[in-house]
């Protein structure tokens, strides 16, 4: 960097650490008191349901997410503890954009030209690299999406901490002399490829970012090392759970993968949107930052910066291209994360030459207002005042995450009561809150879709009865009919209630004689 600023206007470093430490103890105590205060969603249950039935892999994810809490869950351990887990990601994400953001293998992309850091002084360079490190850790913490993942497990909650120990993995391989020291490096890259390939099949995106990577760096002759072959061999030895359980099920995942990832009919305006989405879900100073720096990358023609931000590329693009034909916002998080670094280097420069501060400001005042909105609509169910009977609150999605304990506990109740062996429901995603806090009774889902609950669970036995439970967020016809129930008595009905209003209501119905009627 080549500063115009004085350097008394600099904040110090012991500044910047303190500012640093105070982003993560918020962002701890945010996502604590949330994972405290939130029912498991609908994911958190399904992937918390693979750890009570332990698999090599499962339907429609590897086994990772559900491996990594068997610990808490075998101990019975409660929701907020089990939620630890994505909590302690979060800060392992921040930590290693902040390492990432201040190595000195990254490469430099600058809006002007880069002083020479031989004729700085050290006090000049090191609050240089803690500023940069400081706004890749601030960019995470503007991210809305991003303290979904800190609360809730997911896939994704995995591979975007795996993706960024990938790309610090990758950069240190490509600086590392020292051949013993290089081997061991080669072997962290295969234990993290693998530890990707188990957390999501995405992970062949960092794969490849990776390959290229190394690939740019030492050519051909890379093949000629024993360490990409070690590296290699670890990983395919790391996944090979997952190929194993898919031999035994028709290969079953990959195809759900191929169809789900596509989607359905690719639409322009669905693409449209997923890049709205993007700036509202990660915030326009990440998100803008990044593109900024990708064009500055290719007009400077940074070939090493360009190579590293393959890690943001190649995911990034793939998905957005998917999202012609559907996807989720949260899809994008381990590209966006691998391009904090190079976002925070530009931000960081402009910052202290004491440029765009008012632009900076402002941006980061709007994702911070925007993250306020989210927790506040989180913690008062909607807009306060507004209940399920108004317009505002027939579909309110805050809902989702309030009243699902006390569903299953009353689910179970009413299944021993009326000595009915099992609940069923129409859809996936109620099934998985009602099998976690209704366990260990059975969930059927009761529609034509396999998926995971068929597996675990089976059809619902011909003749049998259960307890249908209806959610008034997301309410069914009754099961009744040819092919299904005889009959549905409706028991009891169970309003949510939040802050004095009520929120959302479930319905429980003794359901008799399953595929007996003509």
């Amino acid at each position: 960097m080549n500063p115009t600023a004085p350097l008394e206007t600099w904040p110090s470093s012991r500044t910047l650490r303190i500012r640093l430490l105070s982003l993560l103890l918020l962002g701890a105590l945010i996502h604590f008191g949330f994972g405290w205060l939130l029912t498991f969603s609908v994911d958190e249950a399904h992937y918390a349901l693979y750890a009570i039935k332990l698999d090599w892999s499962y339907f429609d994810h590897p086994p990772m997410v559900g491996w990594i809490q068997w610990p808490l869950i075998a101990i019975d351990a409660p929701v907020a503890v089990i939620r630890l887990i994505p909590e302690g990601l979060w800060l392992l994400a921040c930590l290693l954009a902040w390492q990432v953001a201040r190595h000195p293998a990254m490469p430099a992309i600058v809006r002007g030209i880069v002083g020479n850091t031989d004729t700085q002084t050290d006090v000049v360079w090191t609050r240089q690299l803690n500023a940069t490190g400081l706004w890749a850790v601030a960019l995470i913490f503007l991210a809305p999406v991003m303290h979904v993942l800190a609360v809730g497990l997911l896939p994704d909650t995995l591979l975007m901490v795996v993706s960024l120990a990938i790309l610090k993995i990758t950069m240190e391989l490509c600086q590392a002399n020292n051949k013993i020291l290089s081997l061991s490096r080669w072997l962290q890259l295969g234990l993290l490829l693998g530890l990707a390939g188990l957390s999501k099949y995405t992970a062949v995106f960092p794969a490849f970012a990776a390959t290229a990577v190394l690939l740019g760096h030492h050519g051909l002759k890379l093949f000629k090392q024993l360490g990409p072959w070690l590296a290699i061999s670890l990983a395919i030895i790391l996944v090979a759970p997952v190929f194993y359980w898919n031999a035994q099920h028709d290969w079953i995942s990959f195809l759900y993968q191929l169809r789900h990832g596509s989607g359905g009919d690719w639409e322009l305006k669905r693409l449209l949107v997923f890049f709205l989405v993007q700036f509202g879900a990660f915030g326009p100073l990440l998100v803008g930052t990044t593109l900024i720096a990708l064009w500055l990358g290719i007009r400077q023609k940074n070939t090493n910066a360009l190579l590293l931000m393959l890690f943001f590329i190649v995911p990034f693009t793939i998905t957005a291209l998917l999202a012609g034909g559907g996807g989720l916002p949260h899809w994008t998080a381990p590209a966006w994360l691998a391009a904090t670094p190079f976002a925070a280097r530009l931000i960081a420069q402009d910052w202290l030459e004491g440029r765009r501060r008012k632009l900076i400001c402002g941006l980061a005042a709007f994702q911070t207002l925007s993250c306020v909105v989210a927790f506040a609509l989180l913690f008062f169910v909607g807009i306060p005042g507004v209940s399920q009977n108004d317009s505002l609150g027939r579909k309110n999605p805050f809902s989702d995450l309030w009243g699902w304990d006390k569903a299953g506990e009353a689910a179970k109740e009413i299944a021993v009561k009326l000595a009915t062996p099992a609940i069923s429901v129409r859809n996936w995603t109620l099934a998985s809150r009602l099998a976690w806090y209704s366990k260990p009774l059975p969930v059927f889902v009761l529609d034509n879709r396999f998926d995971q609950f068929d597996i675990w669970f089976g059809q619902v036995p011909a003749g049998s009865d259960t307890i249908f439970v209806n959610w008034s967020q997301m309410a069914f016809d009754l099961p009744v009919g040819p092919k299904q129930f005889e009959s549905c008595d409706l028991v009891t009905e169970l309003p949510v209630y939040r802050l004095g209003r009520v929120v959302s209501d479930f319905s429980f119905y003794h359901c008799k004689h399953w595929g007996k009627n003509p």
